[in-house]
C-alpha cells in the first residue's frame, strides 16, 4: 500500500477497496505522512471504497513533539528511559528523548557501530570515557563516537537529553549464510 502511494505523482490518487473500515492504514498514514495524504471516503460499507490521494512530492517538515514539556511529564511521573521516540515508519534517522532520574546509571558499555550525537536539555549529570569524565550541563552538545566506551550517570538534578543517530537495520528473520569449505 505504501510502495503504490510513493509511486504516485503529486494529485494523483488510488482507490482502496476494503470489506471494512482500515482505520488502522490512515493512523499510519497520519503517523508518517501527515498532510501529504488525502484520504476520501467514497463508500462506507458494508464494502469500504477510498479514494487516497497524494499531496505533496515529499513528506512535509513538522513539528514531533514539545521537548521541554515531554522532559517534564518524564520527571513528574519518576519516569527513566526513552521517555520520547521517533515513530517515523520511514526514516534515515532515530532520535529519542531520555530521562534519568536522579543519580540513575547507563552502565558502562561499548556503543553500537554508530556516532550519537546527545544535547543535554534538563538536569546535569557525567559522561565517563576510558580517560576521563565530560560533565552534561544544559545545552550542551556531545558526540558520541561509534564504538566509544562510556557510561553515563544523571546528577542530583537528574538528567534529560536528546539523542540523534543514523537508523540501525531492522532485525530481519533469515537463513544462515552458507559456508564454504575449501579444497585440502
Amino acid at each position: 500500500m505504501f510502495e503504490e502511494f510513493a509511486a504516485l505523482p503529486v494529485a494523483e490518487s488510488f482507490v482502496l477497496i476494503n470489506g471494512h473500515d482500515p482505520r488502522h492504514l490512515r493512523q499510519e498514514f497520519d503517523r508518517d505522512h501527515p498532510e501529504s495524504y488525502g484520504w476520501e471516503y467514497l463508500e462506507s460499507g458494508p464494502v469500504w471504497r477510498i479514494r487516497i490521494t497524494k499531496l505533496s512530492s515529499t513528506d512535509l517538515p513538522r513539528k514531533l513533539c514539545d521537548v521541554r514539556a515531554v522532559v517534564t511529564n518524564a520527571t513528574a511521573a519518576d519516569a527513566g528511559g526513552a521517555v520520547w521516540r521517533l515513530e517515523v515508519g520511514e526514516r534515515q534517522l532515530d532520535a529519542n528523548v531520555v530521562h534519568l532520574p536522579p543519580g540513575d546509571q547507563i552502565a558502562q558499555h561499548i556503543g553500537p557501530d554508530l556516532d550519537v550525537l546527545i544535547v543535554i536539555v534538563e538536569g546535569d549529570g557525567e559522561l565517563l570515557t576510558e580517560t576521563g569524565t565530560v560533565p552534561l550541563v544544559v545545552d550542551a552538545l556531545v558526540w558520541l563516537p561509534r564504538r566509544s566506551q562510556r557510561s553515563i550517570t544523571a546528577g542530583a538534578l537528574g538528567l534529560s537529553y536528546f539523542s540523534v543517530h543514523q537508523r540501525r537495520p531492522a532485525l530481519s528473520i533469515g537463513s544462515a549464510p552458507s559456508r564454504q569449505r575449501t579444497p585440502g
